[in-house]
């Protein structure tokens, strides 16, 4: 079975209730285990709201959560050093190392904040 590594924003736009969230998520549920990075489940606890906090948590304890290592942390250290003209944050190397490392690939809205060939990146339409 394949590692789908879920990036921040399909994650926020399901929990907002966004059907093209939902429909993606839930057609990976057969083919896929589906992951996310610890940067993602950080970024999502700074954004959320109290009322949110329940939901929230559901949806994270259905996804296996993958850690920061010291393999990831050096992978993301290599991007940053190799795309300092583009601008890409810390955090978008971390969550592309990640998918690296666990051989994953790496679904997310936004596909310019990971330029790497060495990684398959699935853009969603999730709006």
């Amino acid at each position: 079975m394949t590692n789908t590594l879920v990036d921040t924003d399909i994650l926020i736009h399901f929990l907002r209730g966004k059907r093209k969230a939902k429909d993606f998520l839930s057609l990976l549920l057969d083919e896929s285990n589906i992951c996310c990075s610890a940067i993602a489940v950080a970024e999502i606890a700074a954004g959320m709201r109290a009322a949110e906090e329940e939901r929230t948590k559901a949806l994270l304890d259905q996804l296996e959560v993958l850690a920061v290592t010291r393999d990831v942390a050096e992978k993301a250290g290599s991007y940053k050093r190799s795309i300092r003209g583009h601008g890409l944050e810390l955090d978008d190397c971390l969550v592309a190392a990640t998918a690296f490392v666990h051989r994953a690939i790496l679904a997310t809205g936004n596909g310019k904040h990971y330029p790497r060939k060495d990684i398959k990146v699935t853009v969603v339409d999730t709006d």
